[in-house]
């Protein structure tokens, strides 16, 4: 069994705490590695060396450390198979949606390339008499990253890129569930330039996580998971007094209007609501069609689309369409969600439970399911399943609709199918959601915009990538200064005028 490392100043290092942490295959069942768990101590000296090697890589300029995040992107690109079967190995998804994984967190890497754009001040010359007005965005110093299972390579990437081209260091705690692709990326952004201790990788469970929100030299904090983790991390940060961007859970719903195409609407919600098992935060797990005849056709197309589903392990071919679930606990608690919905009345369309796959008896795999007639008062509405499982929850208007995606707790994305313009433009201004998407199922933005909830979904002003990231990984200095001119005393060389 291969026993993983910490990455701290530019090598591997075992850990001392004599704590581990199993990394399954879940596709197995099987454990393939051992993870050290960092103590306090061991995650202070990283942050120390951090804090030291942060020194020359802020005074260094912004076109030399994107030169560093370019030459990164191209190590990425020429890793590419070897990250996604990584990604595919510890978390169950599909080598494709390995490698989409992978390539998300490329893009923001790209858009870093151009730090020193994003990275600009501002001038006012004469802002007052023989006054100029100028401010400059510099460093934090040293920052954090604690990154979800569900995208090993994705997160790693949205937060490293842009903290690192404005000049800080990072503490980056992966999932220990995902934790080989963190060091991989550690070495390749070593191989592409980055001095050694300006990235450290920490291994660690809650004890490391509490050691980051407490230690003094750590200015900020981005985090994605769970709302109640999220609304923690938030909360602790703040009481310390650091930056915290934290991105929480989710329940997107997508309305499907009388004249929607039915067809594009099935395949849109098949993709997005079961795609990589459900487990992504921008998943739809909500159909919501208005008139129960858009739901009755919309439900009869989506049937044979779901039962022609392959699910099975990565190494199984690019045609498998989603693989297992993250851990047996996760699949344990959909199961039981499942049973619950069965149990306060919606309808089991198509039931995923006791999915056997020959030969990966102990795999934690969810078949895919469809719930009809669901209401908000159920467990399998309010709770974020995490897991491939898709309600319906019908409507009889559009203004009923709109109203159960704005009372619901989280905010993080939201979509509607309609042929209607009017409608459209409707929802996307009034519907209080992050992100939203206009007859396209998964609304994540590309990279040079950026990623962000609303409600329980994100606490904390700024969203992930693009401008607001640079906003967040930098603090504004603003300089007055005044520099007094006219003839000077002293020595002239300069012809006289004249009397």
């Amino acid at each position: 069994m291969e026993e993983l490392s910490h990455w701290i100043d530019g090598k591997e290092v075992k850990g001392t705490s004599g704590r581990f942490s199993d990394v399954y295959n879940p596709a197995t069942g099987e454990v393939i590695a051992r993870l050290p768990l960092a103590t306090p101590a061991e995650l202070d000296a990283a942050v120390r060396s951090a804090e030291k090697a942060q020194v020359a890589w802020a005074a260094t300029n912004p076109q030399r450390r994107a030169r560093v995040m370019m030459k990164f992107g191209q190590l990425i690109v020429d890793n590419m198979e070897k990250l996604a079967e990584i990604v595919s190995r510890e978390h169950g998804k599909t080598l494709p949606d390995a490698r989409g994984d992978v390539q998300r967190g490329l893009e923001v890497i790209e858009v870093c390339m151009g730090a020193p754009a994003m990275l600009k001040g501002e001038f006012t010359d004469n802002a007052g008499p023989g006054i100029d007005l100028y401010s400059m965005r510099q460093p934090l110093g040293v920052v954090a990253g604690i990154t979800p299972f569900n995208f090993p390579a994705m997160i790693p990437l949205w937060k490293m890129g842009p903290a690192l081209s404005a000049g800080n260091a990072m503490i980056l705690k992966p999932s220990e569930r995902v934790p080989s692709t963190s060091l991989m990326l550690a070495k390749l952004a070593q191989e592409a330039g980055l001095p050694d201790g300006v990235l450290q990788v920490v291994n660690g469970d809650k004890e490391i996580v509490d050691a980051i929100l407490d230690h003094p030299v750590v200015q900020a904090v981005g985090f994605v998971g769970s709302t109640p983790i999220a609304q923690y991390i938030y909360g602790r940060a703040a009481a310390n007094g650091k930056r915290a961007q934290c991105f929480g859970g989710a329940k997107n719903h997508m309305l499907i209007m009388p004249d929607a195409d039915l067809d594009k609407a099935a395949d849109a919600l098949v993709g997005a609501g079961f795609g990589a098992a459900g487990e992504r935060c921008m998943a739809i797990s909500v159909a919501v069609p208005v008139g129960d005849k858009t739901a009755d056709a919309l439900i009869e197309r989506l049937v044979p689309k779901i039962e022609k589903l392959k699910i099975g392990p990565y190494t199984a071919g690019d045609d498998v369409d989603f693989g297992p679930v993250i851990t047996k606990a996760a699949q344990e608690r959909i199961n039981r969600l499942i049973g619950s919905g069965v149990d306060q009345g919606a309808k089991l369309v198509v039931d995923g439970r006791g999915l056997n796959i020959q030969g990966y008896e102990n795999g934690f795999f969810c078949g895919a399911s469809l719930f009809d007639n669901v209401t908000r008062d159920m467990e399998i509405y309010k709770e974020e399943i995490f897991g491939p499982v898709l309600s319906t929850v019908r409507a009889q208007s559009y203004e009923e609709a709109l109203n159960l995606v704005m009372d619901n707790d989280y905010g993080n994305g939201t979509a509607i199918y309609t042929a209607d313009g009017d409608t459209a433009r409707d929802f996307a201004s009034r519907v209080n959601v992050g992100m939203v998407g206009i007859n396209f199922p998964i609304p994540v933005p590309l990279s040079y915009y950026t990623f962000g909830g609303w409600k329980k979904s994100a606490f904390g002003d700024l969203n992930q990538y693009g401008p607001d990231a640079f906003r967040f990984y930098t603090k504004t200095k603003t300089v007055t200064a005044r520099w007094y001119s006219g003839i000077k005393d002293g020595v002239a060389l300069n012809f006289k005028a004249l009397d």
